[in-house]
């Protein structure tokens, strides 16, 4: 990061502060950290993971609780992925790493159809990878970088395509119960992320390793929210608030609010009210 003088130092500070307290206030709020945890930083070369591992770093320096931290990235083999530039950066920072070198790379573009995306598939075969190897090295958390345009993209998915309302939780315990994830960035805006990811000039690896996919249905949804904010400024900030405030009798879903017993209750709550009348007539 070049030196900052005047304005530019003041913005710095004020964005990082921002983003500081942030993932502190997520932390706090979903239980993510606690004394003596080993938490793995999954870092992928992007701006999200960069910044989560830059903000753990400077929050593990004050925080009142003692955690261990050590970066990993999972090499998957694409063409051109530069191998050196993870290694220099991590070495530079003084954080304990892994480079977990995998070929999912070659078994994605085997397994999936001409014409279709590669993402989703990619994404299952690097959580499998990168949550054994956290049970490898002894890490009881595993750090994801997702934000909170992440969780929102999410939801859009899976309403418009998956029929399910569900989004990205800030944790989470994962499906062999083995590893609990969590999302230190949940709280955080992309574009606070992006300009952080400037200011700090984090030696980015770009996403595009796989070639363009111009049909993914998150890009899609991105562009859709984006231009929801260009319109509306600060309906993401109500729309994620939504997800923190949910409401499941005011919904549909019979497993979460019994809605067939809506009338025992009724009845029930009519008795109590009776009986309590009763005994107030008697006493009066």
């Amino acid at each position: 990061m070049h030196a900052l003088t005047g304005q530019d130092k003041l913005a710095f500070n004020k964005l990082q502060k921002r983003l500081r307290r942030q993932v502190g206030n997520a932390i706090v709020d979903y239980g993510m950290i606690r004394d003596g945890d080993k938490v793995m930083v999954c870092l992928s070369g992007g701006k999200d993971s960069y910044t989560m591992l830059d903000i753990l770093m400077n929050l593990q320096r004050n925080a009142p609780v003692s955690f261990e931290l050590v970066a990993v990235n999972l090499d998957q083999k694409q063409p051109g992925f530069p191998e050196h530039v993870l290694p220099e950066y991590l070495d530079g920072v003084g954080v304990p790493y892994h480079i977990v070198e995998r070929d999912t790379y070659s078994v994605v573009k085997e397994k999936t159809p001409e014409g279709k995306t590669t993402c989703a598939l990619c994404s299952r075969l690097r959580r499998g990878t990168l949550y054994g190897f956290a049970e490898e090295i002894g890490a009881n958390k595993v750090a994801l970088g997702h934000h909170r345009e992440d969780m929102l993209e999410t939801l859009f998915l899976n309403m418009f395509f998956g029929g399910t309302l569900k989004s990205m939780p800030p944790k989470l315990l994962s499906d062999d119960n083995k590893n609990v994830v969590i999302r230190p960035l949940a709280y955080c805006r992309e574009a606070d992320i992006a300009e952080y990811a400037e200011w700090r000039e984090f030696p980015i690896i770009p996403c595009n390793l796989c070639g363009s996919q111009p049909n993914l249905q998150r890009q899609v949804v991105k562009e859709m929210l984006a231009e929801w904010e260009e319109k509306h400024p600060g309906r993401l900030e109500t729309m994620f608030k939504s997800i923190t405030n949910v409401a499941p009798s005011q919904l549909a879903d019979g497993d979460l609010f019994d809605f067939v017993g809506l009338e025992d209750k009724q009845r029930e709550f009519q008795s109590k009210r009776i009986e309590t009348l009763d005994v107030l007539t008697r006493e009066a």
